[in-house]
C-alpha cells in the first residue's frame, strides 16, 4: 500500500525484495537471503520495500526519513548493510576488520554474514530513529 505524507516523502510500496535478490548473481543470493533474515529477525513487523534507493529497505511508519532504518545491497565484492548514522561510529569496537563508511558496513562475499552483528546494528539503527523522534 503506497502512501505520500508530504511533497518530500517518497511513496513507499511494500515488496520487491525477492525480485532484487533474484536479479543478483546466483553465488551471492544465499548471503542476501541470510542478511535479509537477520534484519527481519531484528525488526519484527517492519515493512520491507525496495521503494527507497531501489534496494531492500526496512521501515516503521511514523518516523523521519519515511521511517527507514536499514537497507542491504550487493556491490561486488560485498554484501552491504546500510544503517542510520551514527550507528557504525557508536559500535566501532564491534565492527572488526569489516570495511565501513559513515552508514555502510561491507561483508565480503567470500565469507559468511555475521548475523549477530547485523541484528545488533539494525536494532541500534531503530533505537537511533526512535530517539531522534523524541527529540
Amino acid at each position: 500500500m503506497a502512501r505520500q505524507t508530504s511533497p518530500k516523502t517518497i511513496v513507499i510500496v511494500p515488496g520487491g525484495v525477492d525480485e532484487y535478490i533474484e536479479n543478483c548473481p546466483e553465488e551471492v543470493r544465499s548471503l542476501l537471503m541470510d542478511i535479509r533474515s537477520a534484519v527481519r529477525s531484528a525488526a519484527p513487523g517492519s515493512t520491507e520495500t525496495t521503494s527507497y534507493f531501489e534496494m531492500p529497505g526496512y521501515l516503521y511508519e511514523g518516523y523521519d526519513y519515511n521511517g527507514m532504518f536499514a537497507w542491504f545491497s550487493f556491490k561486488s565484492p560485498n554484501v552491504r548493510l546500510h544503517v542510520r548514522p551514527p550507528v557504525l561510529e557508536n559500535h566501532k569496537k564491534d565492527l572488526g576488520d569489516f570495511a565501513t563508511t559513515k552508514a555502510i558496513i561491507s561483508f565480503p562475499v567470500r565469507g559468511k554474514i555475521p548475523r549477530a552483528l547485523v541484528k545488533n546494528l539494525v536494532k541500534a539503527s531503530i533505537t537511533e530513529m526512535k530517539t531522534k523522534a523524541r527529540g
